[in-house]
């Protein structure tokens, strides 16, 4: 399985931080492999303490379905959704703020944010992905 290296996601992590910092939010961007797997994350200070869990649970939503986690929500209710968020404990949240990450047409990983707007999570993570050159669509 092909994932983000350590050092795209450090960089991707470089630069969401930077955008969080011009957009004035308090925020947590989270790295995940394909599996959803944490790579990394940072949590600026000031953010809600329940941001980290938020920006992975949507990077894992992400990286489980190969598409943004905006585009999950009208279907969160579904059974097959439904069993996964369960098999995953819970650690899905089919919200916007995740975008996945491919490099030649290959899911290899995701990123989102939590504690700004919704917009703001997903641009966080934009900016982040742009940095590497990686694309999220296949």
């Amino acid at each position: 399985m092909a994932t983000l290296t350590l050092a795209e996601a450090e960089t991707i992590l470089a630069v969401a931080k930077a955008k969080v910092f011009e957009m004035g939010a308090k925020m947590s961007v989270s790295v995940v492999d394909p599996r959803g797997d944490l790579i990394g994350m940072f949590r600026t200070d000031g953010a809600p303490w329940r941001t980290p869990a938020i920006s992975r649970a949507k990077a894992v939503s992400s990286a489980c379905f190969g598409r943004p986690s905006g585009e999950l929500t009208d279907n969160a209710m579904s059974p097959v959704f439904r069993g996964m968020m369960a098999m995953e404990g819970g650690h899905m949240i089919p919200g916007q703020g995740a975008l996945p990450v491919y490099r030649d047409g290959e899911l290899v990983g995701a990123v989102g944010g939590s504690g700004g707007t919704a917009q703001q999570d997903e641009d966080s993570a934009q900016a982040g992905i742009d940095a590497v050159g990686l694309k999220t669509s296949a």
